[in-house]
């Protein structure tokens, strides 16, 4: 392997995006980023997979009441089997 290398005509490659996350810039108060590094530490896991997390569990109250006012269909029925045997 060489010392030094030239990287002066180097191009980035294509970035591969990840499928159903999106990046983005958020600007939260230090005590928030605190506590979810902490508590993310002690539990083995990734500080931004648990504001995620809770971010996923505030909407789920929206969410059950939106699927409340439809019916149950077939297709419906489908849907949820299968995103909870992927898990």
């Amino acid at each position: 392997m060489r010392k030094e290398y030239d990287f002066s005509k180097a191009k980035r490659g294509a970035v591969i995006p990840s499928k159903g996350k999106t990046r983005i810039t958020i600007m939260l108060d230090d005590d928030v980023i605190e506590y979810f590094r902490s508590k993310a530490e002690s539990e083995g896991t990734g500080y931004q997979t648990m504001i995620n997390s809770a971010l996923r569990a505030a909407l789920a109250p929206a969410k059950r009441k939106a699927s409340e006012d439809r019916p149950l269909t077939v297709a419906v029925l489908r849907k949820v089997l299968r995103e909870e045997l992927q898990q």
